[in-house]
């Protein structure tokens, strides 16, 4: 059964270069400016993360609260979204909600990390506001935070989370094929780091196993082009980086 590449999110063509937060160079990740310096580089694919705001908005954020970014102790969900788009995260960008992403940039797609269970509902407003359920995927290391969304956007993209990861690591290591298909039953993709609790993930008969499941897979997070290549050159399906620049250089040169 070959993965799913022929509709909505996985309609280009792979391998799918998804940039990490955006392109964070010369821009703060998980920005507007981030994700327009990502696609300037000729990706389809942004991926980002999202947490609640306290007035029940999906903000664009990968930690929880302001610490890293703004050197302010206060998690996102103590302020509203208006409070959050004025905080100065350099190159005068704020904390962007995920409405103004999908609206500022309508032909990309995008991998969406629910970060807390708050955020799925304002996220599935924001996708279903902006029509953008075909170019979205869904996930979260959490299955019922994701489910939380996926079962209010039908046909939506969405790959397997954590429990799911490991029983189809171990399972697709041990040859055991019906389990690896059960244990990714109802997911599109499955997004991984190079190892699993221990476990190499992209061995030829892990691979093997999950593309027989029909399910893509898209290795997390890579910088090193000659480690994207070796990858690619051993069949996965997509690379999270957070130099896509980099990546789509890997990508040209090997089409």
């Amino acid at each position: 059964m070959a993965p799913r590449t022929d509709e909505g999110w996985f309609a280009p063509a792979a391998p799918r270069v998804l940039a990490h937060r955006g392109l964070a160079v010369e821009a703060p990740e998980n920005t507007l400016l981030a994700f327009l310096k990502a696609l300037a580089t000729g990706v389809d694919y942004v991926e980002t993360d999202v947490h609640a705001s306290a007035d029940g908005v999906a903000i664009i954020s990968h930690d929880p609260d302001l610490t890293r970014l703004a050197g302010r102790e206060v998690r996102i969900g103590q302020l509203t979204a208006a409070e959050l788009a004025r905080i100065d995260l350099g190159a005068g960008q704020g904390y962007p909600t995920l409405a103004q992403a999908l609206d500022a940039f309508p032909d990309a797609r995008f991998n969406i990390d629910i970060k807390d269970e708050a955020a799925a509902e304002p996220a599935v407003a924001a996708i279903l506001a902006a029509r953008a359920t075909d170019r979205v995927l869904i996930g979260s290391f959490s299955g019922r935070r994701r489910l939380a969304a996926v079962r209010r956007l039908p046909g939506v993209a969405t790959s397997v989370s954590s429990v799911g990861v490991a029983v189809a690591i171990a399972a697709a290591t041990l040859g055991l094929h019906g389990i690896v298909r059960r244990a990714l039953h109802g997911v599109d993709a499955m997004q991984i780091p190079l190892r699993v609790l221990g476990m190499p993930t992209t061995t030829p008969r892990v691979i093997a196993a999950v593309h027989a499941a029909g399910i893509e897979m898209h290795i997390w997070t890579v910088n090193d082009p000659a480690v994207m290549r070796r990858l690619l050159d051993r069949g996965v399906d997509g690379i999270f980086t957070d130099r896509c620049d980099l990546a789509m250089d890997v990508v040209r040169r090997r089409s």
